[in-house]
């Protein structure tokens, strides 16, 4: 996602409007329809990377190759993304105001999904893994926070009852460095952060055969080279207000970012390609959709599909274990395999739209009413 989190940004039109506070700023700006759209185009496609990796585990042969960007293109759709919601509230919301509406945005789902995967953890059958009732715990508990816990599950993940959770954990990084530093700095100045994390991100990837990690120990901070660059960039592309007018965007866009995870294997490794993919490709196609205008249809299936993106991906992953071990265990035949990952993927997108209907946007709308109701509170308090 990254966040993987619907854009809360206005049409191209709208970036010309100045709002002086919070509330008004808040209530004045829609939607940029195609970003939310090619979240959920990325996020789906991850969905197929996932269900496609048990049968092809070697990336070079994987057939959507580069299926992993997907988690670069979230973090750079999110520093477009936070920058547009939040640059213009400051003077009207504080730093812990900007934390406890991150995290009403972003934790609901985030427990709901560490919870399915311990449930899915425990039973298992595959799962030959010791179960220590106090380390399962513990896990639980730091899964809870996004905080990397014991390898419980023998796959040197840092995040091993919901492997997706490492990106978000990265979101919340990013999210604090915004409003601890980034928000404070002039573009100059940011310009040359999105330089250095340029750099960072190609000498990592001149080293590696692909960008595709960091979500283990051992290749942790390659996480936090990965989400830096697109997360500052996206931020300087929003502040820059450099789109790209194109017709037919949205189609255009999603097939760009289609083609771009299905690109065949550089025959020397993807390292530096993958770079390039990310330093060059993704924020045109950002700045194209940033750019583009869609009918009142087909922003309907944008909105749905921006919607369903973030707990399509933060909850289908539990499953994937499962079926994973299944495969590489019982060797099922071909057929067998595409029937039963086409099956899992409709249980994903029912699975996403039952927790998205029933438990995340309700949740989200009852926290944010409480938050509401306690700052007004609070404001009464300060001007007595």
């Amino acid at each position: 996602m990254s966040s993987i989190e619907p854009a809360s940004v206005q049409s191209p039109a709208a970036f010309s409007l100045s709002q002086t506070g919070a509330t008004s700023a808040a209530a004045a700006k829609a939607h940029f329809p195609i970003l939310d759209g090619l979240r959920g185009v990325a996020a789906f496609m991850v969905i197929i990377f996932h269900l496609l990796e048990a049968v092809y585990p070697d990336y070079a042969l994987h057939p959507v190759h580069h299926g992993y960007l997907a988690v670069d293109f979230f973090f750079l759709l999110s520093g477009f993304v936070v920058g547009y919601a939040y640059d213009d509230r400051w003077g009207a919301m504080s730093v812990k105001d900007f934390f406890r509406i991150r995290l009403i945005r972003l934790q609901p789902l985030v427990v709901l999904g560490v919870l399915l995967g311990l449930v899915v953890f425990l039973i298992d059958p595959y799962n030959t893994a010791p179960k220590s009732g106090g380390l399962i715990a513990l896990t639980t508990l730091l899964s809870l926070l996004l905080l990397p816990g014991p390898d419980i599950r023998g796959w040197g993940e840092t995040h091993p009852l919901n492997g997706p959770c490492w990106s978000l954990l990265q979101e919340y990084i990013a999210n604090i460095a915004y409003a601890l530093l980034l928000r404070k700095l002039a573009n100059k100045t940011l310009w040359f952060v999105v330089i250095v994390c340029a750099v960072a991100l190609c000498v990592t990837a001149s080293r590696l055969p692909n960008i595709g990690t960091g979500w283990s120990y051992g290749t942790f901070w390659i996480a936090t080279v990965r989400m830096a660059f697109p997360f500052v960039a996206g931020l300087l592309l929003f502040r820059s207000r450099r789109t790209i007018r194109i017709r037919w965007a949205f189609p255009l866009c999603a097939l760009a970012l289609v083609v771009v995870f299905l690109l065949p294997a550089a025959p020397r490794g993807n390292g530096l390609l993958d770079a390039a993919l990310v330093l060059f490709i993704f924020p045109a196609i950002v700045a194209a959709g940033a750019g583009g205008a869609v009918g009142a249809r087909m922003g309907r299936i944008c909105s749905l599909l921006g919607r369903m993106s973030y707990p399509v991906y933060i909850l289908h992953y539990p499953f994937i274990y499962t079926y994973t071990a299944w495969v590489y265990t019982s060797k099922p035949a071909p057929s067998t395999v595409a029937l039963v990952a086409s099956g899992l993927f409709v249980l994903f997108v029912l699975l996403a739209w039952v927790a998205l209907r029933y438990f995340d946007e309700p949740l989200r709308a009852w926290l944010g009413a409480r938050f509401r109701r306690q700052a007004l509170a609070s404001n009464k308090l300060i001007n007595q």
